[in-house]
């Protein structure tokens, strides 16, 4: 087979190793990774990296497929296809306010909206299709302490369960996006090793739709 997969590490590790578990490519638990980066089993050689640097590694055909969050593609460069969504890791994307703040959903927002975020490639392209003018304040830290130290109206960001929100007295008022694990492949790949490619996609497709059926 001899093919290359990026697996993150982070909230997205254990699903991963799941999934790879469910197509039946890869036996790997979270206690035999370790610290460990690269194994190479039955001709699928499996790297673990941070989230962030997975459509790196596909897109640059350090890996033929990876497993990342639709928020860091998101972010990332469109040099790579998008083929499966696998559907854990699911948050959303949303605006949040602090509670007190007289700021409801889009339509009643400043004519220029501060905002705080890690997601600056989709906090302005969602802006810019309500035809919001924002100034956008990127910070690689948590965002919900901005609006409280008067930096920014409004956040930008991901949440689960809406609990770290609620804990920092946070309010959604707009949804920008659903994201959950995708799978992606290196655009020479899927020309240059079609047919090995294809058939551990179709592998991890079968495992998703069984899962589904569940």
């Amino acid at each position: 087979m001899n093919l290359s997969i990026a697996l993150p590490t982070g909230a997205l590790h254990l699903g991963s190793l799941d999934l790879m578990r469910q197509a039946g490519l890869v036996d790997l638990d979270a206690g035999q990774v370790g610290r460990k980066l690269l194994f190479d089993r039955d001709g699928l050689r499996v790297v673990f990296v941070r989230p962030s640097d997975v459509p790196a590694y596909v897109d640059h055909g350090a890996a033929d497929l990876g497993v990342v969050g639709k928020d860091v593609l998101w972010e990332a460069g469109a040099g790579h296809y998008e083929l499966v969504d696998l559907g854990f890791g699911g948050c959303t994307l949303v605006v949040a306010v602090p509670d007190d703040s007289p700021l409801g959903g889009p339509g009643g927002w400043p004519p220029l909206l501060r905002v705080a975020t890690k997601y600056p490639r989709a906090t302005a392209f969602f802006m810019e299709r309500l035809g919001q003018a924002v100034e956008i304040v990127r910070l690689n830290g948590s965002v919900e302490l901005a609006p409280q130290m008067g930096l920014v109206d409004a956040i930008v960001d991901l949440t689960a369960t809406g609990r770290t929100l609620r804990d920092n007295r946070l309010r959604v008022v707009a949804e920008i996006g659903k994201s959950t694990a995708r799978l992606i492949a290196n655009q020479a790949s899927l020309k240059t090793r079609s047919d090995a490619l294809q058939a551990v996609v179709a592998k991890i497709r079968r495992a998703v739709e069984s899962g589904c059926d569940a």
